[in-house]
């Protein structure tokens, strides 16, 4: 009876080892996983930050252009057509 609960006690042993041993793989595992989530989402990140820079940018050519376009058909004076005239009154 004493070598059956000693050979229950080693296969409940041998057991809990191979479980830990499984665990402890998974956990590096799933580390490993983790890290690479978090290296590929930064990296998510920082493209979706680049290209939101780049189009803010195409977007602020855009609109200074038609306003340009709206400043000429509109017959504003502009900036510069307001110096010009400083100086050409400045002049006289």
């Amino acid at each position: 009876m004493e070598n059956k609960l000693e050979q229950l006690f080693y296969v409940a042993l041998g057991g809990a080892l191979a479980a830990k041993e499984q665990i402890e793989k998974n956990s590096e595992e799933l580390k490993s996983w983790q890290d690479k989530a978090e290296t590929s989402g930064r990296t998510f990140l920082d493209d979706l930050a680049e290209k939101g820079a780049e189009e803010r940018e195409s977007l602020r050519q855009t609109l200074k252009g038609l306003l340009k376009e709206v400043i000429d058909e509109l017959g504003l004076a502009t900036k510069e057509d307001l110096e010009q005239l400083k100086k050409e009154l400045g002049d006289n």
